[in-house]
């Protein structure tokens, strides 16, 4: 009776348009995403950055005349990824981890001066990189660790009653850092250190210019920034977004570019998003600072045009006291792993 009441009044009418309203509102809600995400994926994306010599220059101008060959490792996938191989005597081994854009050629004069230094040294080309194709891209988030973890197994038993050193440089030395706070991964090392880690793009240490994002403002202090890397903010916040839903299809899509040379074959010029998620400390970088439970150690030159010496030393601090950061006075970025100064001091810190 209250139905036939309900339905005589008339107000089906009225609720009916509402319905439809609504189900109209709900059909074009998806569609508006969908679109939203598309247009994000397609034009989203950031012109290449400038030249940056103050990072690229050092480099350039390594001499390359006794760089070891390359060898090979089988990782689990079956990829055959690139290594180098600097032997010594003692009972020390280090595997260095180059940087964002880099290759197992950039830590030539750090790795000749620890062999000098009769410490054995290893140095993989981090797939997507180096040697190894394609460049600028993995399989999914977590398999440069695998890839890491395939390498120890491998090279471990060859080197029996030796002491392990990672040491990792710039978004390498973040990566290192990464490895440190993992188990059972982090415990294949004994020891590590991390040069000029940059350690994500928004950490209070990177400077404004170096952190890939446009920033208004600047100090007197970010005068001597370098731009290092453009990313493309529309694409990462689409492609975070379909990573939330689980939809992956999209992840090898280029979300950074460097400015490096697109004329060499072992420089990488853009990384997908899920490369630049992997190489680098977790997106909770603070927790993998306190993480870490081998002994560690951090230096970063002082004159660092993408990190503040400053406040990634309060970085540090804030999460653990325990931990060292050495300050080098007159140190650029490359400087680190470059320049014979800063050489001598982290040759000493691991023989």
């Amino acid at each position: 009776m209250v139905y036939s009441v309900y339905w005589l009044s008339g107000n089906h009418k009225h609720d009916h348009a509402t319905m439809n309203r609504i189900a109209k509102r709900l059909l074009w809600t998806p569609v508006v995403w969908a679109l939203t995400i598309a247009s994000l994926l397609m034009f989203g994306t950031a012109k290449p950055p400038p030249p940056a010599p103050a990072i690229t220059g050092a480099f350039a101008a390594l001499d390359m005349s006794a760089l070891p060959p390359i060898r090979r490792y089988r990782a689990r996938d079956a990829a055959e990824l690139s290594f180098r191989v600097y032997p010594a005597f003692g009972n020390q081994v280090a595997v260095l981890i180059h940087g964002s854009a880099g290759s197992s050629a950039d830590m030539h004069p750090l790795a000749r001066a620890l062999q000098a230094a009769n410490v054995t040294v290893l140095v993989p080309d981090l797939r997507g990189h180096g040697w190894n194709q394609p460049h600028g891209d993995i399989a999914y988030i977590g398999q440069l660790e695998d890839d890491l973890a395939d390498f120890m197994d491998k090279e471990k038993p060859n080197y029996p009653g030796t002491r392990w050193t990672a040491l990792g440089f710039s978004s390498g030395a973040a990566f290192t850092l990464r490895v440190a706070a993992q188990t059972p991964l982090g415990l294949a090392f004994d020891r590590y250190v991390v040069a000029s880690p940059y350690l994500r793009y928004d950490a209070p240490s990177v400077r404004p210019a170096a952190s890939g994002t446009n920033s208004k403002t600047s100090t007197s202090a970010d005068r001597k920034s370098q731009s290092w890397a453009v990313a493309s903010t529309g694409r990462i916040i689409a492609l975070s977004i379909l990573h939330r839903i689980g939809v992956h299809f999209w992840d090898g899509l280029p979300v950074v570019a460097f400015p490096v040379s697109a004329r060499s074959d072992f420089v990488t010029q853009t990384y997908s998003w899920r490369l630049q998620q992997n190489f680098g400390a977790h997106n909770d970088y603070l927790n993998d600072i306190r993480r870490v439970s081998r002994p560690i150690e951090v230096f970063v030159g002082k004159s660092d045009e993408l990190l503040d010496s400053e406040k990634l030393t309060l970085e540090f601090d804030s999460q653990r006291a325990d931990i060292p950061v050495v300050v080098l006075p007159g140190m650029g970025h490359s400087d680190m792993v470059t320049n014979l100064k800063a050489i001598r001091v982290l040759v000493a810190t691991i023989s």
